[in-house]
């Protein structure tokens, strides 16, 4: 598994689940958006931490820094 994501791109993704969590535990989201945000925030926080996002692979998509 080559990594394909850069630092910035992993900043974002943390980001985004985080707001997620803050949004879901001052009740902003409920239900099923709630489901649907908190599973994408977790894929994002997993995929941050393994540096490797499988949907940018059929694409050639890589944010990370040419080594």
């Amino acid at each position: 598994m080559k990594k394909n994501m850069g630092s910035t791109d992993k900043l974002f993704r943390i980001l985004f689940a985080f707001l997620v969590g803050v949004l879901y535990y001052t009740k902003a989201i409920e239900g099923n958006v709630a489901i649907v945000l908190g599973a994408l925030a977790a894929v994002f926080v997993l995929t941050s931490f393994i540096s490797f996002c499988p949907l940018y692979l059929p694409f050639g998509i890589s944010t990370r820094k040419k080594e």
